[in-house]
């Protein structure tokens, strides 16, 4: 049996022995704490010299990655002299730390979709220990903290890149602890307050800590499961009770960068003694080399626990709204009084909200999908109503929409989604994705398909068709801008659900092009064309407006009783007054999405609990599917796109929740209104 002693720089109160077996060979492993003692370190080598197989020094302080002289401590560089002297081959470590910090991060990002840590806001509670590890970090995202001057300074400053980082490792750190008022700062109460409430400030916003090895339960002693809930934990050889603990605070997930070879865990540098021992690995200066080819070779995966959900995963987003009208702006408090005591101000507030930075308007969090993962995120809101952004050059839009964007990427979004702009700024949402700070979606593909699958349900909700053979309605719909983007995939959408398909376009090229690609895809259908809305009009059950130009080509006055009109064009076609004058004919402008969790939170945005806009729903579900990719790009639609987002909807759960209307969420008894008001009409033809 080989033997292998651990002296340990450490606290006596943490020694054990133990037997185990590794590459087939049995190892008894026994722990010597010094307490910081490194003279008694010194004894205990020379004890075990040429007693044990491999001797093992842990908690040695050394240079951090970001550059430094060396190890200055005379004591130190005394103890690691006589290491080098000593009969038996002694390791402390370091090679096997440096390595697995580096290779545990890129592995997970690697095999949990490469996406991971991908734009994750992490605090570093000293970045000068795990300087290798934030190296890696940075590869994936740029919403990294550091925590080093606060708890080893007493400076109230959180560190907000690597690169600050770096030059406190360099001349800063130093200026700051030859400063001669500095102990006496640090020791000020209002000062500590300060730095107390920073730090937790850094930890609140934060997805990921990482917590060093060394002084573990000093760094979140003063932390509550309120503040360390949810998140994920990166450390370095978790103990039990250090799992235990973090169990307890409510953290949803704990990677642990040592690789676990043996039972129990035990220290990295145990692990590579353990490595010299098994595979004979000689002294010398060839040791290291030799180490890291065993490394290579060996399979050192990290170890991720799920304390409380096995395979615990959200992902973020953002999603970018505005308001649709004035009265959109009385959902928030302050305007809803102001509304009351002064309605004719809305006007100016309206205007004066047009130049407003972007700001967060709700947080929302509780999606769940059956496939386990969650989603988070921040509905962030430009302040401008239609009206205002017809106002104004489209420029004045894009600007405040890349600052969302810049806004949505600090916060920790993966993925952002833009609520539907007017036709004029179609170029704004291209613009926006090429330069965008991350993946701009514009949710158009969903939104067409949703728009498709609420006609179809209002259409049998009304009850004024038949099915045939079960599937097909034995009905007539029109598409208005068929040849258009979106109006090309309405028709496709159409040709499943319906027995005849009117396309309207003013390009006759374009409308033969697409009758002719329908036609092959469903030979079955009757399909029609013209240049002209209103030849067929009053014959049709259906109407989708899918071109702001159906404003010109379509009388509401005209289309028959019982009519379902669907309008997805921003600004819409019907105006509330129009739209009053048809009692008999439902008017509906989209369908909403049911979103998948039981305890969604998420402030008012015109709909049921829980309920979202399809743009907003396309996002989620690319949030969920972990592809944080421009799906739909500007107002370009494309019908794989929109079949592939519907399943990954359907496989996500989300579910076709509403009719909306001109004015909202229509309710069954709506339908039901204007079902009764159209059989009435048609008794009376």
């Amino acid at each position: 049996m080989k033997q292998i002693i651990n002296i340990s720089l450490g606290p006596q109160s943490e020694d054990y022995e133990l037997k185990t077996k590794f590459c087939n060979k049995s190892f008894f492993i026994q722990r010597l704490g010094t307490d910081g003692d490194l003279l008694k370190a010194e004894d205990l080598l020379l004890k075990f010299n040429k007693k044990a197989d491999v001797l093992c020094i842990s908690g040695i302080k050394y240079p951090s990655a970001l550059g430094g002289k060396g190890v200055t401590d005379q004591k130190t560089l005394d103890l690691l002299a006589l290491c080098e002297r000593l009969q038996t081959t002694v390791t402390t470590g370091e090679t096997l730390y440096k390595v697995s910090q580096e290779w545990s991060i890129r592995n997970i990002q690697f095999s949990l979709g490469n996406n991971y840590f991908t734009n994750a806001r992490v605090l570093f509670f000293s970045g000068m220990a795990n300087a290798t590890l934030a190296k890696v970090m940075s590869e994936y995202t740029d919403n990294i903290m550091f925590a080093d001057a606060i708890l080893e300074n007493g400076i109230p400053k959180v560190l907000n890149s690597l690169k600050e980082l770096e030059l406190y490792a360099g001349k800063g750190q130093e200026f700051l602890r030859n400063l001669p008022f500095r102990k006496m700062v640090s020791r000020k109460k209002q000062v500590r307050a300060l730095n107390d409430y920073q730090l937790k400030k850094a930890v609140q916003k934060a997805h990921i800590l990482v917590i060093p090895h060394e002084g573990f339960y000093e760094y979140i002693g003063d932390f509550s499961g309120q503040d360390l809930e949810g998140k994920i934990v990166i450390t370095t050889t978790a103990y039990d009770d250090r799992v235990d603990l973090l169990t307890q605070m409510g953290v949803a997930v704990i990677i642990d960068t040592t690789p676990q070879l043996i039972e129990p865990v035990v220290e990295d540098v145990v692990i590579e003694a353990l490595m010299i021992a098994a595979m004979n690995v000689p002294k010398g200066k060839q040791m290291k080399d030799d180490l890291l080819e065993i490394i290579s070779e060996q399979r050192l995966d990290p170890r991720i626990i799920y304390p409380l959900e096995p395979g615990k995963r959200v992902n973020r987003f953002a999603y970018l709204i505005h308001p649709l009208f004035q009265d959109h702006f009385k959902k928030v408090k302050a305007f809803e009084v102001l509304s009351e005591i002064s309605p004719k101000s809305m006007g100016a507030v309206e205007k004066i909200m047009a130049y407003s930075p972007p700001f967060v308007y709700a947080k929302v969090k509780g999606i769940k999908s059956p496939t386990g993962v969650e989603a988070e995120g921040w509905l962030i809101s430009i302040g401008e109503t239609l009206e205002q952004m017809q106002a104004h050059p489209p420029e004045f839009t894009t600007k405040k929409i890349m600052k969302a964007a810049r806004m949505a990427k600090k916060l920790g979004a993966q993925v952002m989604g833009i609520a539907m702009l007017p036709k004029g700024m179609h170029g704004t949402s291209l613009e926006v994705g090429k330069h965008a700070a991350l993946p701009i979606t514009t949710g158009n593909s969903y939104t067409a398909s949703t728009a498709l699958w609420a006609a179809a349900e209002a259409v049998r909700q009304m009850g004024l068709t038949q099915l045939k053979d079960g599937k097909i309605l034995r009905a007539k719909a029109m598409v208005i801008g068929a040849t258009g983007d979106v109006g090309s995939i309405c028709a496709r959408l159409l040709a499943t659900a319906f027995e005849q398909v009117y396309l309207v376009s003013r390009n006759m090229a374009k409308l033969l092009t697409l009758q002719e690609m329908l036609q092959e895809e469903k030979p079955e259908l009757t399909l029609f064309v013209s240049t002209r809305a209103d030849r067929y009009l009053e014959d049709m059950d259906v109407v989708v407006m899918a071109s702001s130009g159906a404003q010109k080509s379509i009388d509401i006055m005209r289309v028959k009783p019982g009519c379902v009109i669907t309008d997805i064009t921003r600004p819409m076609i019907f105006s509330q007054k129009q739209v009053a004058q048809r009692q008999d004919v439902l008017v509906i402008t989209g369908g909403e999405i049911e979103l998948p969790g039981e305890a969604i939170e998420m402030k008012d945005i015109g709909l049921p609990p829980g309920v979202a806009y399809a743009g907003l729903a396309e996002t989620i579900i690319l949030a969920l599917e972990g592809r944080f990719e421009e799906f739909t790009k500007g107002s370009h639609t494309e019908w794989e796109k929109v079949k592939e987002i519907y399943k990954l909807g359907i496989k996500h759960g989300m579910k076709l929740s509403a009719i909306s209307g001109i004015d909202g969420v229509l309710t069954p008894e709506d339908i039901a209104r204007v079902k009764a008001q159209a059989l009435k009409q048609r008794g009376k033809l």
